[in-house]
């Protein structure tokens, strides 16, 4: 018996090591993703679209909270308007159902690191933290975990990195995987819905839909993507997803059109 089960590991063994040796050269052909029209770039990541155009793209980020989940689809379903959502391994066992139900609504689902590993110093950006070894280890984890919820991995070119921080070396690694970092756009201020109360920089929801606004009426949104947390610390009980509606209408009404990610940086992938 005990040889039996040694047997049968050892063949499970072989059968994991060459799925991922072979996700590992999908992932490595034909250098993955490319552009069709201007997008801008910071650190080898795509921070925003086409600059000329009145299109944005709604982006959601997740590690352990889904508490934003119901309201944001709701949202998003009811203003006919496409998401792109980037979570951790964790999230997608935690909460299965909120991946099938974004599934159902057909919106964009990708990798946000498996661990979740701080890339990069915060004061010191070209300061790599982990080794490129680490960091193919921890995509592929992401990546098998998205295969497990049927998104093969030629379907999920985009790739937002833990904490949104990255760097030249970080994005060069993703790109020799063909998986194109992309992250919010600086300037609105949107991603500052994950401060709580307690925090030197907090922003209530308020604050922070007024910046929003006060920014695009000075410098414009074209090309954004704009990032929402779909889920936010306990602590923190005034939840800026609950705005969401009546800040899709508001930039509605200024003329803006919601895309797909897809669109708003028109990339293919050469395996699809």
């Amino acid at each position: 018996m005990k040889r039996l089960i040694l047997f049968l590991s050892c063949i499970y063994l072989v059968i994991d090591i060459c799925a991922e040796s072979e996700m590992r050269a999908n992932l490595s052909a034909g250098g993955g993703v490319n552009a069709l029209k201007s997008v801008v770039y910071d650190a080898g990541g795509i921070v925003r679209g086409d600059t000329s155009q009145k299109e944005l793209t709604l982006i959601f980020t997740a590690a352990g909270q889904a508490d934003g989940a119901s309201s944001i689809l709701r949202t998003l379903d009811k203003q006919h308007v496409k998401g792109a959502f980037f979570f951790t391994s964790g999230f997608f066992r935690k909460f299965p159902d909120v991946i099938k139900a974004i599934q159902k609504d057909g919106h964009y689902l990708g990798g946000h690191s498996d661990k979740h590993p701080l890339y990069c110093d915060w004061g010191k950006r070209d300061s790599t933290l982990i080794t490129k070894e680490d960091f193919i280890t921890d995509i592929m984890a992401n990546y098998k975990v998205l295969a497990e919820a049927g998104i093969e991995y030629e379907k999920a070119p985009f790739f937002i990195p833990p904490y949104e921080w990255y760097n030249k070396e970080v994005a060069g690694w993703a790109k020799s995987l063909g998986i194109q970092i992309v992250n919010f756009t600086p300037g609105s201020g949107s991603n500052a819905d994950y401060t709580t109360p307690d925090m030197k920089n907090y922003k209530s929801s308020q604050e922070i839909y007024e910046r929003i606004m006060e920014y695009e009426a000075k410098n414009g949104l074209n090309g954004h993507l704009l990032l929402v947390h779909l889920g936010t610390h306990p602590n923190r009980t005034d939840k800026f997803y609950n705005r969401l509606d009546e800040l899709i209408r508001a930039l509605k009404r200024k003329g803006y059109k919601f895309v797909p990610l897809e669109e708003l940086i028109a990339f293919f992938n050469d395996d699809i």
